[in-house]
């Protein structure tokens, strides 16, 4: 019953944002200039190989984590081309020359547009797709990780079995494939439908209109452009993880009543029964924050900030976290743990 007033709260408040904000959003869109850079490096002529990856970065400071760099490390050394694309509207020094060493380019731009804003101006800046381009990977800072090398992940995009992929696939609002890693292939990047959503892209301040007709439209935009759109980690996957007989090790049996009382445990029994009571009833869940243990279970390499710092849909089971990232990957939390203690207001990891 809450999750049901939950929702109906949630909708009522989209809707007000929509069309409180949208429509003064979509003038100031259309009259700024969708070039927003401030700075570039290098200068001039910028060679870039066929597979081509535009990181979007955001950092009031000018900062960037040290786990970003490991993830770009991890990009380049599996043939991609990095473009550092930052709305932060300065660099610090010393990121600025370890971004240097591992990127192709840096853009560095005001903080208008969000991420779409972003990759729109280095697809009109660098030229993209150029005749040699035959990926075009989107991604941003939004995910902690990797927390598993990437070269397993980035050999599963086959492009002869879909023009686009991503990591992860929503049917919330509309079935879409999730932003935070975008990847299209040479069909994808030579399609109008490519060529007609980029040139549409516009730096409206309401992020509840980019995401609904970016994030969410991109992929619908492709489908009906005849393109074909596909996620690693499918959404069917996942969910059939959650079934009642494969839920007894997420909640052991204890003989003790202080065991079956223990909240921990607690937790994770109503976090599963959360989920197959959605499953049940036809209501979508957002793969990266419900299905954050099913997807790391299967070698999911990121977590996604958004999950550790706000828990945004009350996920019960997410002080799991560090315990999954130890024991299921075989991986160090630290990193993640040094970024939430700056991160963190009135909770703990």
């Amino acid at each position: 019953m809450r999750y049901q007033v939950y929702g109906a709260i949630k909708s009522i408040l989209r809707a007000l944002k929509w069309y409180l904000t949208v429509p003064i959003g979509l003038v100031i869109g259309r009259l700024r200039s969708t070039r927003q850079i401030v700075h570039v490096w290098p200068e001039g002529g910028v060679t870039l190989g066929p597979q081509v990856v535009l990181f979007m970065h955001f950092d009031g400071r000018g900062g960037v984590r040290p786990q970003l760099f490991d993830y770009m490390r991890e990009l380049k050394e599996n043939g991609r081309d990095v473009v550092f694309v930052s709305n932060a509207g300065k660099i610090q020094p010393e990121p600025m020359a370890l971004l240097r060493e591992i990127c192709r380019c840096i853009i560095v731009r005001k903080n208008i547009g969000y991420d779409f804003g972003a990759w729109r101006d280095a697809l009109d800046h660098l030229g993209l797709p150029r005749a040699e381009t035959q990926e075009i990977i989107c991604a941003n800072d939004s995910v902690f990780g990797p927390l598993l090398p990437l070269g397993d992940t980035l050999r599963r995009l086959d492009y002869g079995q879909a023009d686009i992929w991503g990591l992860t696939e929503s049917w919330q609002v509309r079935y879409h494939l999730q932003s935070f890693f975008l990847a299209f292939g040479p069909k994808a990047i030579r399609a109008e439908a490519f060529r007609k959503f980029w040139g549409a892209v516009r730096p409206v301040p309401a992020k509840v209109f980019i995401v609904k007709e970016y994030e969410i439209g991109i992929t619908q935009a492709m489908v009906r452009g005849g393109l074909s759109c596909a996620a690693i980690w499918t959404y069917d996957a996942l969910i059939k993880m959650v079934r009642r007989d494969g839920m007894e090790h997420l909640f052991e049996k204890e003989e003790t009543e202080m065991g079956k009382a223990d909240p921990i445990r607690l937790t994770r029994k109503l976090q599963a029964l959360r989920i197959r009571d959605r499953v049940a009833r036809r209501i979508p869940l957002n793969p990266t924050a419900d299905l954050w243990r099913q997807l790391l279970t299967t070698g999911f390499p990121f977590i996604k900030r958004e999950l550790l710092r706000d828990n945004p849909t009350k996920v019960e089971d997410v002080g799991d976290w560090e315990e999954v990232v130890r024991q299921e990957l075989g991986a160090d939390p630290t990193p993640i743990l040094l970024d939430l203690r700056t991160m963190l207001k009135g909770s703990a990891p």
